[in-house]
Order: C-alpha cells, then sequence, then structure tokens
C-alpha cells in the first residue's frame, strides 16, 4: 500500500515554471509569425526570378534559331541598321531630340 501511495503523488510544477513555460511558447509564436512575411518575400523574390529565367531562356532560344538559320542578307542589314547606324546610299535619316 505504501508503493501505491508514492506512485499517485507527483510534484506540481510552480507557478514559475508555468509563466517561463507560457513566455517561451509565445516566444516561438511570434518568431513564427515574423517568420511567415520573410517566407513570403523570399517566394516573391523566387517567382520574380523564375519570370526573369524564362524571359533568358526564351531569348536564348531564338538567338539559337537565328545561329542556326545562318547569315541572311535581311539579318546582317537589320544588325547594320541597328548596331552600327548604316544606312543605304540616297536615304535621309532623322533623329528626333524632343525627347
Amino acid at each position: 500500500m505504501a508503493k501505491k501511495a508514492k506512485e499517485q503523488k507527483r510534484p506540481r510544477a510552480s507557478l514559475l515554471t508555468k509563466v517561463v513555460l507560457l513566455v517561451l511558447l509565445g516566444a516561438i509564436g511570434w518568431q513564427l509569425y515574423g517568420l511567415q512575411s520573410k517566407v513570403a518575400a523570399a517566394q516573391a523574390e523566387k517567382d520574380q526570378y523564375a519570370a526573369q529565367v524564362a524571359q533568358t531562356q526564351r531569348e536564348n532560344d531564338a538567338l539559337a534559331a537565328d545561329i542556326a538559320q545562318g547569315p541572311t542578307p535581311e539579318k546582317i542589314e537589320e544588325i547594320a541598321r541597328n548596331e552600327l547606324g548604316l544606312v543605304t546610299p540616297n536615304e535621309y535619316v532623322f533623329d528626333d531630340i524632343s525627347n
């Protein structure tokens, strides 16, 4: 009978222990709440980078198609006009400087 009495009695947690445990749980909850905004920001940044990767991949595919096609007279003329500023004989070019 003496053994049963010892087994049934458990020491109760003090009020200080309960308060410390409650404060720790509150701090953990606050940290989790703060991390939610960081996760959302990281997800938005990830989506932005994924869009940039997709755009760059499309540009790379277009350039690879141009390379596979080889130099055509139209491509050469387009590059000469856009990048080198060349014009054909008897052609006038007007630059708009109002902007």
